[in-house]
């Protein structure tokens, strides 16, 4: 009887601890492998939870504040979080136990090595302290998340810490790139932390399997994509972007030309880690599929796009930029680096010079003489008055400029495919009424005519129109060539507006007082629209030149 009892007792201790897990954390079997032992496979999909730091650096000693929560309130029962190197995945430090639902637990000999839980009740975050050691490369925060016993998460990573006494190097911040993988990225050789830091590698696995990684900074998706030509279309493509809830899921898809590419179903591919932190989209996987491009040529030689965009309700846009691309052919199963440029044409250049100096200059002053000039200015030269004189002048060389920059355009499209459709449109129009304005102007009735009011109202609306259409074709040209993340570009256009409409609410106030006759010095030689003319040139300039130098290091 005592015999049974005993089997018994056993037998239940042993089912509950296959059925139930480790609901007291000590799941110091799992030190090595991090996999809970449920006899379950782990989720494919993103993660609902994320590891976030305190620091992404670190000296020996620090101490950094390591959080594991669910985003979306997600909760979980269960966790094991560990700090790994990247080179080496070795367990490294010890934690400091500060929050009532973890414990420390001695994995490979050392105290407190990593944390699990205390209890299986539902939490939704928990924070440890971090003790970094010495002699250490970067490490990443690594952990398995358990929501209940056939549902969990394996490699849920935080973002990359790096070491004082590492180096920076390519082959330590990406994992041994050009020695043990195919990297590719931009700037060349840069680190990941870096947020302007756009980065893929591959790495052949036994048979026919990849792996590949990538990161950049994007608040939609990132994308790489395999090409016989440097042209999209007939393109296989691979795409880490937010689903419709926010998460970061891996996506298959083909290219057809430059347009949204075709979603494929995902194939034989296992995702290893998606996130999303400080605005960096991060993913890894394997995958076992066929790249398949237009040449139908089984190869491992192709032109690598990497691209970011947006997205909406999961669904991924059009890349507002033109991809990063490899200069030539690469071999993905090679072990080297490579460095991609978004380099503009010069001649793109050009013309986004023009159409700066056309509309925020020229355009801009010979508008502002006609308007509220015209009797600052009472002298006369050839017969004319000068401030009509300088008010054609001025616009001449704006249509001009214009006229050139929209030539410039058209060249550069043989050369260089955009996606800025909506700028080309307004672009176009632009180029129409202007070409107009100075034409119509040419019929213009005599100041005694009757008609003379309507060509007068024609004439300023259809400049206004002009000039609104000008900077909205500026702002979406510069959000295409600023590729920086603060779009600091594009911030300094909207600048120069809000400049430019103050200086129009100081001129009209100007002007309407006087007509109202509120002041009125006639011994003044220095009148007050001169004085805001000199100041609004002045800050004119000083925008142009900003954004001229922004175009020149594009």
């Amino acid at each position: 009887m005592e015999n049974w009892v005993y089997c018994l007792f056993v037998f239940c201790a042993v089912f509950s601890a296959r059925v139930l897990g480790f609901p007291d954390g000590k799941v110091i079997p799992s030190c090595d492998s991090m996999l809970p032992g449920h006899h379950a496979p782990s989720q494919t999909t993103s993660a609902p939870y994320k590891i976030s730091v305190s620091s992404t650096s670190f000296d020996p000693g620090d101490k950094i504040i390591v959080t594991l929560q669910g985003i979306d309130n997600s909760s979980f029962a269960g966790f094991l979080l560990q700090a790994r190197t990247v080179t080496g995945d070795s367990i490294v430090g010890t934690f400091q136990i500060t929050d009532q639902n973890t414990q420390g637990l001695l994995c490979n000999q050392v105290k407190s090595s990593s944390v699990s839980h205390t209890n299986s009740s539902s939490k939704q975050t928990v924070t440890a302290i971090w003790v970094a050691p010495s002699g250490t490369g970067n490490v990443q925060f690594r952990a398995t998340v358990v929501q209940d016993f056939s549902v969990f998460w394996t490699d849920v990573r935080s973002q990359t810490l790096v070491s004082s006494s590492s180096p920076t190097d390519s082959t330590s911040e990406h994992g041994a790139c050009g020695t043990e993988k195919f990297c590719f990225s931009n700037p060349t050789g840069c680190n990941l932390d870096d947020p302007n830091c756009y980065f893929m590698s591959s790495e052949a696995l036994n048979g026919d399997a990849f792996k590949f990684e990538m990161s950049g900074v994007s608040d939609g998706y990132i994308a790489i994509g395999f090409s016989d030509d440097k042209e999209m279309g007939n393109d296989d493509i691979y795409i880490c972007s937010k689903n419709a809830t926010g998460q970061i899921e891996v996506q298959h898809a083909f290219s057809t030309g430059p347009t949204v590419p075709n979603i494929l179903p995902l194939g034989d591919v296992q995702t290893i880690m998606t996130s999303f932190d400080n605005g960096i989209i991060s993913c890894s996987f394997i995958t076992r599929n066929t790249i398949s491009t237009q040449s139908k040529v089984s190869s491992s030689l192709y032109f690598i796009f990497l691209a970011q965009g947006p997205s909406s309700a999961g669904q991924i846009q059009k890349h507002p930029r033109t991809p990063f691309i490899t200069p030539q052919k690469v071999n993905i199963s090679n072990y080297e680096t490579v460095g991609g440029t978004e380099s503009t044409p010069s001649i793109i250049k050009a013309h986004g010079a023009l159409m700066l100096i056309a509309w925020m200059t020229t355009g801009s002053i010979g508008m502002v003489f006609a308007r509220y000039l015209k009797n600052a200015i009472s002298k006369t030269l050839l017969g004319k008055d000068i401030w009509f004189q300088i008010h054609v002048s001025l616009m001449v060389i704006t249509v001009a400029g214009t006229i050139t920059a929209f030539v410039l355009a058209f060249v550069a499209e043989k050369e260089w495919k955009s996606d800025a459709e909506a700028h080309a449109v307004i672009g176009c129009i632009v180029m129409i009424l202007s070409f107009f304005q100075p034409v119509i102007a040419c019929f213009r009735p005599s100041p005694q005519s009757e008609r003379r009011f309507i060509f007068n109202w024609f004439h300023a609306l259809n400049a206004l129109i002009i000039k609104v259409l000008a900077v909205a074709a500026i702002f979406l040209g510069l959000q295409f060539l600023d590729t920086s993340p603060s779009q600091w570009m594009v911030k300094t256009m909207g600048g120069f507006t809000a400049w430019e409409a103050l200086v129009y609410i100081m001129l009209d106030a100007n002007a309407w007082l006087k007509k109202k006759e509120k002041y009125e010095d006639p011994l003044k030689k220095i009148k007050n629209e001169m004085v805001l003319f000199l100041i609004y040139i002045c800050g004119n300039l000083a925008f142009l030149i900003a954004l001229l130098v922004g175009i020149g290091k594009s």
